[in-house]
C-alpha cells in the first residue's frame, strides 16, 4: 500500500495469501488509484478467486478462454473504471487483441501487478507456461505498479528464477511452512496392482473425502474405473474433463468419496475439511507434492497425506523431463522449413512439412518466439497466424538453459526418491527441501495406515488389470 516495491510473500496453502491482494485492491480503489492486474494458472483458481473477492466487495472479473461470450462487457466495464481487479491467465499477455483493447488502455492506471502461484515462473516442466516470461516484458509499461507474488513453495531454485523474471531487488516475507494437521506417510508397493488393493482396503478407513493424484490422465481412468468397481462414489478429473466445475462442487460438496486426479485439479482448490490427499505415483518434485499434499487438512485437527510409490514413477518422470524443450533435431527441422518459405508458414502447414507432432511444434514456436531476441515472430494474415525467421539467431543459452533446467529436474527426481524411502520425519524433509526452518515440523496425533494390502485383494487388482483396456477413442482429425 505504501510504495511501490516488489514483494513475493511465501505462506503454506491455506493461510490466506488471497486476502493480500484482495484487501490492498479494495484500498487501493477506495483511495483512488486504478484497478489491480492479477495473473493467475488455472481457470478453476479463478473461479474460487473471483468467488471470494466478491464476498469481500471487490469487483472481480476475468478475460479467459472459457467466457468468450462475455469479453465484450467485461472490456466495456474496464473502460468506464467499474473494475477492482482483472484476472487473466499468463496466456493473454501473448493474445495481440488483449494487448491492444485492454492491456493498452488500463496500463497506466494498474496500481497492482499480482502474480499468484508465482512459483509456476520457475515450473520448467513438461507442462510448463511458457508465456509467465511475458512478464518480465509487460514491467516496463506499467509505470505505477506495486508487485506482489504469492506463492506457497519457494526454495532456492524457485526464488533466483523469480528474481531473474521479478527483478533482484524484490523482498521476501516468508512464513512457517509445517501443517500440523498432516500425517504424512510413505510406502512402496512397486505393482499397479498392489496399489489398488491398497487403496480398495484403506479408504474406507479415513473419515471424510479426498483427492487420490495420478501423473497420468490413463491411470486416473485407470484408479477411477477399478475404484468404482469396487463400489466406491468417485470421480476422474483430468485436464480432458468437461464438466471440472461441477466436480469440484461434488467434492465440496461431500458427494463424492475422492477424485481421482492428475494436476489439473490443484492450486487454488479450496477445501477446508479434505481429509486426505493420496499419490499413486510420486511427483516430480517437493515444490509440486508440496502443493498437492497441502490441499488436505486445511480446517481439519488431523488429515492424511500418503505417498504411494511405485515401479513406473521414475520412467514416468524422466518422460516429463525429456519432453520440457524440444530437442535440437526438432528446432532444426522447423527452422529449415521456415527458410524454404520466405513468406511463412502456419501451424498446419508446419505439420505436414516437418516429421514432429503437432504438440511438440507448438511447443517449439512457442519457446523460440519468447526468446529475446526471437529467432522466428508470428503475424497474422487472414485470421491465421503465419510464422516467420527473423535476423537474430537462436542463442546457445537457450541449450544452456534447457541442459542447466533438466539438471535441476533429475536433482529434485532424486529428493523426492529420498524423501519415498524415509521412515519418519516427512514434514521435516518437505520443510528442510524448501528452505524453511524444520525445526518447526509437528504432525497430528493420528494413527498410520497399514502399509500393506491382502493376497486376495491383490489378487483381484491383477484380474482387472488384465481384463481392463483403457479406450482409445478415435481422433477427429
Amino acid at each position: 500500500m505504501e510504495g511501490r516495491g516488489r514483494l513475493l510473500v511465501v505462506q503454506k496453502t491455506g493461510w490466506g495469501k488471497s486476502f493480500v491482494y484482495f484487501i490492498a485492491a479494495k484500498l487501493l480503489r477506495e483511495g483512488g488509484a486504478g484497478p489491480a492486474l492479477l495473473i493467475s494458472p488455472l481457470l478453476s483458481l479463478m473461479r474460487n478467486q473471483i468467488a471470494a473477492a466478491q464476498r469481500m466487495g471487490v469487483r472481480a472479473v476475468t478475460i479467459n478462454s472459457d467466457n468468450t461470450d462475455e469479453w465484450d462487457a467485461v472490456e466495456d466495464q474496464i473502460r468506464k473504471d467499474a473494475v477492482d481487479i482483472l484476472l487473466i491467465s499468463p496466456e493473454r499477455l501473448a493474445n495481440e487483441a488483449f494487448v491492444s483493447n485492454v492491456l493498452s488502455v488500463m496500463a497506466s492506471r494498474v496500481s497492482m501487478l499480482v502474480i499468484d502461484e508465482a512459483h509456476c515462473i520457475s515450473d520448467w516442466g513438461h507442462d510448463f507456461r511458457p508465456d509467465y516470461r511475458l512478464i518480465e516484458r509487460i514491467l516496463p509499461n506499467l509505470p505505477n505498479v506495486r508487485l506482489l507474488g504469492t506463492t506457497a513453495t519457494a526454495n532456492d531454485r524457485v526464488m533466483n528464477d523469480l528474481r531473474e523474471v521479478l527483478g533482484p531487488n524484490i523482498q521476501v516475507m516468508r512464513g512457517e511452512l509445517s501443517r500440523p494437521s498432516l500425517l504424512l506417510q510413505t510406502l512402496t508397493l512397486p505393482s499397479q496392482a498392489e496399489r489398488l488393493a491398497w487403496l480398495a482396503e484403506r479408504l474406507p478407513e479415513i473419515d471424510g473425502s479426498g483427492i487420490i493424484y495420478t501423473l497420468t490422465i490413463r491411470d486416473a481412468e485407470l484408479v477411477t474405473r477399478w475404484l468404482q468397481s469396487r463400489g466406491f462414489n468417485v470421480q476422474e478429473y483430468t485436464g480432458q474433463s468437461e464438466n471440472r466445475e461441477k466436480l469440484e462442487d461434488t467434492l465440496l460438496a461431500n458427494r463424492v468419496k475422492a477424485l481421482v486426479a492428475t494436476t489439473a485439479l490443484g492450486m487454488g482448490f479450496d477445501k477446508l475439511d479434505l481429509a486426505f490427499v493420496i499419490h499413486y505415483q510420486t511427483p516430480q518434485s517437493v515444490v509440486h507434492y508440496y502443493q498437492q499434499v497441502g490441499r488436505a487438512g486445511r480446517g481439519l485437527d488431523a488429515a492424511y497425506g500418503v505417498l504411494l510409490s511405485g515401479a513406473e514413477d521414475l520412467e514416468i518422470t524422466d518422460f516429463f523431463i525429456r519432453s520440457a524443450f524440444p530437442t535440437p533435431s526438432e528446432v532444426q527441422q522447423v527452422i529449415d522449413a521456415l527458410v524454404q518459405e520466405a513468406d511463412g508458414m502456419s501451424e498446419s502447414e508446419l505439420l505436414q512439412a516437418v516429421n514432429i507432432s503437432q504438440g511438440r511444434i507448438r511447443q517449439t514456436l512457442k519457446l523460440l518466439s519468447l526468446e529475446s531476441p526471437a529467432p522466428i515472430a508470428k503475424t497474422v494474415v487472414n485470421r491465421t497466424i503465419i510464422w516467420q525467421l527473423t535476423a537474430a539467431k537462436l542463442s546457445n543459452s537457450f541449450w544452456e538453459r534447457a541442459e542447466r533446467l533438466a539438471t535441476i529436474r533429475h536433482q529434485e527426481q532424486g529428493e523426492m526418491q529420498e524423501y519415498v524411502a524415509l521412515d519418519s520425519g516427512h514434514m521435516a524433509f518437505l520443510i528442510r527441501a524448501l528452505d524453511g526452518n524444520p525445526e518447526t515440523a509437528h504432525q497430528p496425533d493420528l494413527r498410520p495406515l497399514s502399509e500393506t494390502a491382502t493376497e486376495q485383494m491383490v489378487r483381484q487388482a491383477v484380474d482387472f488389470l488384465r481384463r481392463t483396456s483403457v479406450p482409445i477413442e478415435p481422433r477427429k482429425q
